[in-house]
């Protein structure tokens, strides 16, 4: 690890000035942040800390939604009774990652800007990353890539983005607010994230400079009816193979909204309208179910080493719309 300077800010602004006139990077959890410096794969030139700084709160809101501070770890979150009793489904997706020391140091601001795991981004010794080194190539193409992407990539990156929080965020219509030199502004999660193209050093819509202040939560319809569901090599420590968050809300025995998200297969939360259109205005009925999971997989690329991902991408989403029906609200989220 290369030297860097170090300071605590002593407000939003000052880590915002300070951050703009180092070109160094905000510390939260430093859970990903420290390896990748350890690794070589960041070097920023300092280091802003950003703990101090009150942004640990989770709150209601006039309109029925939630507040979550962006310096809340995934521990508080995932066990506040806001979230567990409005959105178990956030709950059930942070329980799901790392592990329960890592969850204590991790926050919300941090999970979204969690760098992929493609062994060739996290590791140095590899020259071919377009991610870490724009312009040198992507060794997954033909290389190691069953982990990697079915939607969104391009020729430059098949990379994947490893967050479960960020899936549960997407079905759940969440903001992000965001503060920088120009200014603070809200970005739907749907516009956070970006795919790759030819730019895929760039993975969200930030700016330089800019900090996550906080996500907030609308209100939402599937309390009673909503899953997540995980499916990886070992239970313990280990990303998404492929995951699936889904709500629904049934009245009068149709379904009368749905929301679908695919995670572990592309650069981003994969939302997938198409399959939610299968659903709405039916009976929750298996094969309504069925269909609805075999179009959320339609229009997929599987590379060499990944097809196996299609179909435990329609199992996944299946298992979590079954899952999500038998639900009776937010007494049977399992934490």
């Amino acid at each position: 690890m290369r030297t860097f300077d170090f300071r605590h800010a002593v407000s939003v602004d000052d880590a915002i000035r300070s951050v703009a006139e180092t070109g160094g990077a905000y510390l939260a959890g430093g859970t990903n942040l420290v390896d990748l410096m350890k690794n070589g794969v960041l070097q920023p030139p300092a280091l802003v800390d950003i703990r101090r700084l009150g942004l640990s709160e989770v709150a209601s809101t006039e309109a029925g939604g939630v507040r979550i501070g962006a310096g809340v770890t995934n521990s508080a979150l995932a066990n506040h009774q806001l979230v567990r009793s409005q959105y178990p489904v956030l709950s059930q997706a942070l329980l799901s990652g790392a592990t329960t020391q890592l969850r204590n140091m991790a926050t919300v601001g941090g999970n979204l800007l969690q760098r992929t795991r493609c062994p060739y981004f996290m590791q140095t010794e590899f020259d071919r990353c377009n991610k870490r080194v724009p312009n040198s190539g992507c060794a997954a193409l033909d290389g190691f890539n069953r982990e990697h992407a079915l939607f969104g990539t391009s020729s430059h990156c098949v990379a994947t983005n490893p967050s479960d929080m960020a899936v549960a965020l997407t079905i759940l219509d969440a903001v992000v607010h965001v503060q920088g030199p120009g200014g603070s502004r809200s970005v739907p999660i749907t516009e956070f994230f970006t795919v790759p193209g030819d730019t895929p050093q760039r993975e969200n819509c930030l700016q330089p400079a800019e900090l996550i202040t906080a996500v907030e939560l609308p209100p939402s319809p599937y309390a009673a009816h909503s899953w997540y569901l995980k499916l990886r090599d070992r239970h313990s420590y280990a990303f998404a193979l492929v995951s699936a968050a889904v709500g629904i809300e049934v009245s009068g025995g149709v379904i009368v909204s749905a929301a679908v998200a695919l995670g572990g297969v592309a650069p981003m939360p994969w939302r997938v309208p198409a399959a939610e259109a299968i659903l709405i205005g039916q009976p929750p009925e298996d094969t309504v179910l069925r269909a609805a999971a075999e179009r959320a997989l339609a229009g997929a690329r599987p590379l060499n080493q990944n097809g196996f991902k299609i179909p435990l991408g329609r199992s996944a989403v299946h298992r979590a719309l079954v899952r999500a029906l038998d639900t009776v609200g937010p007494a049977a989220h399992q934490g």
